[in-house]
């Protein structure tokens, strides 16, 4: 790892902004390296000036946390849309959270809104999730079940453990769409074997009372020791 970080380190100072950002990250994420959130700013800033998009997210996450630098919300937003502007998901999503939080712009959910959809349409699995529960609920916009379930089709097709163990409970309880236990144990059954304790226990409770499957009490059990071991 420390020839990686010796390499990195000569193209960073060559002015290779990939090689900023990359050790920025390593800077700040202790991969290889001691944590140094003041070497992490060092050389995300200088990629970010570049206009690496990625490097201009990171260092937006950076104010928005105060890692290496006094916590600053309107400087956060300022490198947000820079990446914005060239088209990063991430910034996307992060500035929807500004916007939906108040942080650095006054509150407006509508426009958190527009930018969770941005960075949803792109592919972004935590954006899309973002997006079904703002429909589920209506924040900004007109409750809709169907977009709900369908954004959340999205993100737990991508793997999105909490949009499928959300799925999985549309499906289990009919809610906005048809019932349908057979997909609600497909849904709680891919959360578990990532190792959500709430997919864990709604697979327990299928097996237990034998919805979209053939009741089995040792099934529901085990299910329900591995949600129990975590507490």
């Amino acid at each position: 790892m420390a020839k990686v970080v010796e390499m990195w380190t000569s193209a960073a100072n060559q002015g290779y902004a990939p090689a900023q950002f990359n050790l920025g990250g390593m800077y700040r994420s202790t991969s290889g390296v001691a944590q140094d959130y003041k070497k992490a700013m060092h050389w995300n800033r200088k990629a970010a000036e570049q206009g690496f998009a990625e490097a201009q997210t990171h260092l937006g996450i950076m104010y928005q946390n105060g890692e290496g630098v006094a916590q600053d919300f309107n400087e956060a937003m300022r490198w947000y849309r820079k990446a914005t502007d060239q088209g990063d998901a991430k910034a996307q999503l992060n500035l929807g959270n500004m916007y939906n939080d108040g942080k650095g712009v006054a509150q407006d959910c509508k426009q958190a809104v527009w930018w969770y959809r941005q960075a949803a349409e792109q592919g972004d699995a935590t954006a899309q999730h973002t997006l079904a529960s703002i429909y589920r609920f209506g924040k900004g916009v007109t409750q809709d079940y169907t977009e709900t379930a369908r954004w959340l089709h999205k993100a737990a097709d991508q793997g999105h453990v909490s949009a499928q163990f959300n799925l999985g409970t549309m499906y289990r309880d009919g809610d906005g769409i048809t019932q349908d236990y057979n997909e609600a144990l497909l849904w709680y059954r891919k959360a578990a074997h990532q190792g959500d304790a709430n997919g864990q226990f709604n697979l327990g409770c299928m097996f237990n009372n034998g919805q979209g499957v053939s009741q089995d009490f040792n099934e529901a059990v085990r299910w329900y020791r591995k949600a129990a071991d975590q507490g």
